[in-house]
């Protein structure tokens, strides 16, 4: 890791020019090559012969030298391979002509992951997919230390994704573990943390990280939803059975508070079974007139 960090090329500010002054100085030039062309045609002397011929090659060397930069924009200035510094300033800019520029965006730009088929923590096939949020920060790095940046933080965002899914279960984790489906902004920020990681090394920061995608593989998609619904029904069950029993014990004090009934072991169990039933049964329940005792 030390190696790789000494290798590393780290951005500087380049010694460039304001592009609005040597324009006026280029001008300046271009009426002095006039004013000696002119003279030349006229006496057709030696010494104005030198002077129009090295002002037309100084004219051609300014032209050379100016570009333009957006806003958000940089341009990286090399001498024969090397490095010499980048250039964020927006606008005309001017630098010598035998130096080479190289212009990279510093806008912030936003990718979206192709749908990945991955196997998540409980080895179960899923489909995920993320929005990854991004922007270059050091050029020197983004053009020097990788090659295609572009296409090197689009392979970081595909195996980073890959990473995530197999920390994580789809759903229903053991010991209240996170998920994929229930914890998704925890997932996001481990997501960005790994990806920051990968792509350090080519001067690119990431913003935001999302999930886009999220669902079970095709081949397991019909038995994973027959198991939601049986542990939605179940988990309905198990509310409607500690209310009714909530609601009988209620029912129970009720009766010995007020005094309206007495009850013993046997008949409280026949009434606590009759009012379960009803509480707890999916139909209504249907009267049933009782014209003897219950001990008959």
């Amino acid at each position: 890791m030390a190696a790789a960090d000494l290798n590393r090329t780290q951005e500087r500010k380049a010694n460039t020019s304001n592009g609005g002054m040597m324009l006026l100085l280029t001008l300046l030039v271009l009426i002095a090559l006039i004013y000696f062309t002119v003279e030349l045609i006229r006496n057709e002397n030696a010494v104005g012969g030198v002077g129009t011929i090295a002002l037309a090659f100084l004219f051609v060397l300014q032209l050379c030298g100016f570009y333009s930069l957006q806003p958000n924009e940089g341009a990286a200035i090399t001498l024969f391979g090397n490095y010499k510094g980048t250039d964020r300033q927006p606008g005309l800019r001017w630098v010598l002509p035998w130096y080479t520029k190289k212009k990279i965006s510093l806008r912030v730009r936003n990718v979206t992951g192709e749908k990945l088929k991955v196997n998540d923590k409980r080895g179960n096939p899923i489909e995920i997919a993320a929005v990854v949020v991004w922007r270059v920060t050091d050029t020197a790095q983004a053009l020097f230390d990788v090659d295609a940046y572009q296409t090197f933080v689009d392979i970081q965002i595909e195996t980073a994704v890959r990473e995530i899914a197999s920390h994580f279960a789809y759903d229903h984790a053991e010991h209240e573990e996170p998920t994929l489906r229930t914890d998704a902004d925890q997932v996001s920020s481990l997501l960005r943390e790994k990806l920051q990681e990968r792509v350090s090394v080519a001067g690119v920061v990431i913003d935001e990280t999302k999930l886009s995608h999220l669902a079970y593989a095709p081949e397991i998609a019909g038995a994973m939803l027959r198991r939601q619904q049986a542990e939605a029904v179940l988990a309905a069950r198990r509310y409607i059975v500690q209310g009714a029993v909530q609601m009988v014990e209620h029912a129970l004090e009720q009766l010995s508070e007020r005094d309206i009934v007495k009850l013993d072991d046997e008949r409280r169990a026949a009434m606590v079974s009759n009012l379960l039933v009803v509480l707890c049964g999916d139909r209504d329940a249907q009267p049933v007139v009782n014209a003897g005792s219950l001990y008959q």
